[in-house]
């Protein structure tokens, strides 16, 4: 029973991540309206009770879709809150999304004219990039954390 109960979960968990990822697509081919349409009716779905993991995953996506810069930040610090909730950060997935969450951030700030909180953000998606992998995804978080940290040193 407890095996069925588990893997029930864990389709579900894939439903919502699948969901998650053709929302994506829609938003990389341009229809932004769409995906926040979508990407809300499944923030609805899943509920304040919801999966910490798969709230924090797609409220960092709905930030993306966001035409204002307020309405994205709001997003972001609901990615923020909900990774918090995962477990206190020990899970390797969110370990892997905090430099990301606190870059967004840092980006989110800057758009608002507000450079001290830009810069507390960077500093920590800078020393939570120490946990990602010498791959692709990490190379390329580490770089936008670069290119945002000149920006900033220009302002």
């Amino acid at each position: 029973m407890r095996e069925q109960q588990q893997d029930a979960s864990d389709a579900s968990e894939d439903a919502v991540l699948t969901r998650i990822g053709q929302t994506m697509m829609l938003l990389h081919g341009g229809d932004r309206e769409e995906a926040r349409n979508r990407f809300g009716r499944l923030w609805e779905q899943l509920g304040a009770d919801g999966d910490p993991l798969q709230r924090c995953t797609l409220a960092h996506c709905m930030a993306d879709a966001q035409d204002d810069p307020y309405d994205e930040l709001a997003w972001d610090l609901r990615a923020l809150t909900a990774a918090e909730g995962v477990g206190g950060g020990g899970h390797v997935a969110v370990r892997a999304l905090y430099p990301s969450l606190h870059l967004n951030l840092a980006a989110d700030y800057v758009k608002l004219r507000r450079p001290d909180a830009a810069r507390i953000h960077l500093d920590r998606a800078r020393a939570a990039s120490a946990t990602l992998d010498d791959d692709r995804y990490g190379a390329g978080v580490r770089a936008a954390i670069a290119r945002l940290a000149e920006r900033l040193a220009a302002e």
